[in-house]
Order: structure tokens, then sequence, then C-alpha cells
């Protein structure tokens, strides 16, 4: 395939059209007209909006400058805006497009929004392979009927796109949805970790499907694991021309000068296979060391997850003078089916919670299980839906009902 690296010799397909960058100002202006005879908070309002956001990401992209301003997610801590270079981006989409062997004129969904490194790599892919472009505004289910036309009627098999783990999930509770997703030829899932009970579902798609491994700083995944048919594995594969090594604490070191200017140490803690493949145990600051004992935050949740699919929950710590630190459980009340008020619990109903807590997860190491809870009425995410650490380690300092 011939990827095209000079942003002057680009163009954008969007469904279907081709448009020249000296023809974006027009598309706006049309954009601006339609957005005006329409309902200000209706679906098509929220349809014309997001595209006069891809307008202005393509005009900033064929701009001279050579960088373009991204925000991180915010998963660890506060999310921060930095510059990353065109070329690099460039790069990074050829890496993906090549991985994929997605072709010109592919059909491509656009649902990811853009302020964020995800949603502007979906588009430099289709400008560098000259994609069609489907845009749907962001939403939870970006796959439903056309409604009120809403976003212009998506072809049907999808060739590529991506997504992020609640999209998939909320559009597998629709038979129509469902089957739509179930037609895309290469799916890509990110933006956080795919829980066990959605990669059984995904399992027996017929086509392709991957869960993404990458971050802001490497101008989104770097490599990719396979979730469904034979050649499922909860292994990583890397593109070609980026080198992996392990640091001292056991993370993952990434040398892609394809697409990073400099070696980047994740907080990663990974394991390689014989293949050169890689597999997540966690992060370095999601470690709970709880009387020498040193817990993965991800497994622990994983394991609870199985005991108890329908918890609504986080694991967090708290400074503990004896154990150093201990282990705090953050769960929703609707998941417990709890009808007290946060803080504000009676000693028999406090008493009522802790015993279906303690019921539940029994069957735990004792080192593994929470020593306090909290009851929230909504888990901490971040912008792109990640589990908030920062915020819960926040709320966990609050805990203090006692398992």
């Amino acid at each position: 395939m011939d990827f095209i690296l000079e942003r002057q010799a680009q163009m954008i397909c969007l469904e279907g059209r081709v448009y020249h960058p000296a023809e974006l100002p027009q598309l706006q202006s049309e954009l601006e007209q339609q957005l005006a005879t329409v309902e200000p908070k209706s679906a098509a309002s929220e349809q014309l909006r997001f595209k006069l956001e891809l307008t202005a990401f393509l005009r900033d992209w064929f701009a001279e400058s050579p960088t373009l301003e991204v925000k991180t997610s915010g998963s660890t801590g506060v999310p921060k805006r930095m510059q990353v270079s065109k070329e690099r981006m460039m790069h990074s989409a050829q890496l993906t497009l090549e991985f994929l062997h997605l072709q010109r004129g592919d059909s491509a969904l656009l649902c990811m929004p853009l302020e964020y490194i995800a949603g502007k790599m979906v588009v430099v892919r289709a400008l560098v392979g000259g994609l069609d472009l489907y845009p749907v505004a962001p939403c939870g289910q970006p796959l439903a009927p056309v409604q009120g036309q809403k976003h212009a009627k998506l072809p049907q098999p999808l060739k590529f796109a991506a997504m992020i783990p609640l999209q998939v999930y909320n559009s597998l509770q629709d038979e129509r949805q469902r089957q739509a997703l179930r037609e895309i030829e290469q799916l890509i899932i990110g933006g956080g970790a795919i829980d066990e009970s959605l990669e059984q579902e995904l399992s027996s798609f017929p086509h392709y499907v991957w869960s993404t491994y990458g971050m802001t700083e490497t101008l989104s995944h770097i490599a990719l694991r396979r979730v469904n048919g034979p050649e499922a594995s909860e292994y990583y594969q890397p593109f070609a021309h980026v080198h992996l090594e392990l640091s001292a604490d056991d993370t993952l070191v990434i040398d892609a000068p394809l697409v990073a200017e400099e070696r980047f140490v994740t907080n990663d803690i990974v394991v390689f296979n014989d293949n050169g493949q890689f597999r997540i145990k966690g992060r370095k600051d999601n470690v709970i060391n709880s009387g020498g004992v040193k817990l993965q935050i991800e497994e622990l949740e994983a394991k609870i997850k199985a005991l108890q699919p329908k918890w609504d929950f986080q694991i967090s710590s708290q400074p503990h003078p004896k154990f150093g630190q201990i282990v705090v459980l953050l769960v929703t009340r609707a998941s417990l089916h709890s009808d007290s008020a946060e803080g504000e619990l009676a000693a028999d109903q406090l008493d009522a919670v802790r015993a279906i807590i303690k019921d539940a997860l029994h069957s735990l190491p004792r080192y593994e299980q929470p020593k306090r809870f909290l009851l929230v009425e909504a888990l901490p995410r971040t912008g792109t839906n990640k589990p908030d650490r920062a915020q819960a380690k926040l709320l966990a300092a609050q805990a203090t009902a006692e398992l």
C-alpha cells in the first residue's frame, strides 16, 4: 500500500466525498449554516458540531506548524497538554495501517473525542492511508440505527473502527448494533482494560478484534493483542520498529524512534514471552504494599470481578500504621442494592453491608481481602472513561468502615 506521508499531498475522504485542504473553509461554512437550522440540543446538532470539530482539526493539521497540541487522559494524575510532532503522528498511522492491512478506500469509523490522541490518530490514519472516514459524534452507542439523521448511514460492513470498551459493551446489548459490531473487519479497542466477561463475548467474533497498548506519549498504540479466534492471546505484539525491554523495576521501556523522540520508561509492569511479546500485570503506581506483600490493583480487581461480576467497584489503598498500606474497596451503593445514605449508615445497616462484602470475598486470601470499604454514588473516571486512580485514593482516605 502506498502511504501519503507528505501533508501537502493529503486529502480527506468523508462519507465517500474527497475534500482538498483548500475546500475545508467552505465545508466549515456549510456545516455552520446547517447547524443554524436544527434544534440546538438535538442529535443532529451534536453530529454537526462534531463535524465542525473535525474540520477545525483538519485545518490545524494542514497549517504550517509541525506540531499539534493533545491532552493526556489523566488516569493517574492531573491531565496535561503536550505538543506532538505531525510527522511522528503520520509514522504511527503507517504502523497501524500496515499491521492491519488496511487499504485505500476502506471505510473507517471515527467515534472518539478529538481532544485526545486516540481520536486524532483515527483521522491521521485516514489521511495517510486514504481511508473513507465516517464521523459519528462520540457517544455510548456509535452503531445505533440512524434516528433523526443523527449521522450518515454507516457502510455495512465497516472495514475499521476504534472504540473504547464501554462503547463495545453498549453495542453488544442491542441485537442490531451487535450484528453491526460483529461485521467490522478490523476492530481495535483501547482507552481501558477489556474485562474478562467482555472478552469472552468477543471471543467468537468472525473478524479481527484487537486490544491496543499505548499512550499519548507514544502517539496512540505501539502494540496490539488479538482478543478473538484461535490467535487470541494475553500477550501484546509490538509493531515493527518498536524495541522493548524491562527496567530494573520490571516496567516496560519503549524505544520507538518513529513515534517518540526519546526512550520512554512506562509505569506498566510486564512480563515477556520467548517471542518478544508482553503481558501487562498492572501499573507500578498501582501496587499496594500491605505488610510486606505487594498487591497489584488490576490483578486484585480482576479476581473480585470474577467473584462478583455485578459489582461496580474500584480498589485503592490507605496508609496504615501497622501494615504500611491497606486495601480499600470503593463500591457503588446501587450495585450492592443498599438504600442507606452515604456516610450516614446506621449501625445495623453498616453491619449488613459489611456482611455482604465479607461473605462475597471470603474466598480471597486474607492478605488480598479489603480491610475497609466506602460506598459511593459513582466511581471516579477520567475524561476518557478510565479509572481515575488519583481521585480514588482521595476517596479511599475517607473510608472508615472496617471489614
